[in-house]
């Protein structure tokens, strides 16, 4: 269990602060204004409810081809974690009236819309391709355990450069701040993963 059941603890305390602060994000540092369509602060919360998403699909792909309860916890709370957050991103890019969708790259309000291919599922940098997707649903035990923490690494990566992104170019100040929490929980778990990956005798990919 060792780190997982604190990550799961510091995740679930996340959460509850998160949640608190959802619905006071458009009053945030005085509501003086609503972000706007190509602003850091919606173009961050699209693509990282997009990223999300598939860190929450890979989650429960690995809990149904893994009896290991280590990495089924882990899965388990970074699908909730992620989940969640996804929720509150697209809860505030409605309050601000915003679309949630661009016609714009992902990551152009990072200056960076050319940087994922997009080819074969993989909109943005650390996300799985399609192909790897379907190759994880098609393993069991410890080689899915093993590359599921690995394709999980590189997407933390990936996430984490954004999350700086935001934290860097947001201007919403409860928007920032998960950013950071973003950054601080996932390079924890990049550390985790990598314990767990060399006990079954493997490393990250990167």
């Amino acid at each position: 269990m060792r780190q997982v059941g604190l990550i799961a603890g510091a995740a679930a305390t996340a959460l509850v602060a998160a949640g608190a602060i959802t619905y006071a994000v458009a009053g945030d540092d005085g509501g003086s204004q609503t972000p706007s369509a190509e602003s850091a602060d919606a173009g961050f919360a699209r693509d990282m409810a997009v990223h999300h998403q598939q860190a929450v699909e890979m989650s429960y792909i690995v809990r149904d081809r893994t009896k290991d309860e280590e990495v089924r916890r882990l899965a388990y709370d970074i699908a909730q974690t992620q989940a969640n957050q996804r929720g509150m991103m697209l809860g505030w890019l409605d309050l601000w009236g915003l679309p949630k969708v661009s016609s714009e790259p992902p990551m152009t309000w990072m200056d960076m819309g050319g940087m994922a291919s997009g080819k074969d599922g993989a909109l943005m940098p650390g996300m799985a391709t399609n192909t790897e997707l379907k190759k994880l649903g098609e393993l069991s035990g410890k080689q899915a355990e093993i590359f599921y923490l690995q394709l999980m690494t590189d997407h933390h990566k990936g996430g984490i450069h954004m999350a700086e992104g935001c934290v860097d170019k947001c201007t919403v100040g409860v928007e920032k701040r998960l950013a950071q929490g973003m950054v601080d929980a996932q390079q924890s778990e990049i550390g985790l993963m990598a314990d767990l990956l060399k006990e079954r005798g493997a490393t990250p990919r990167s």
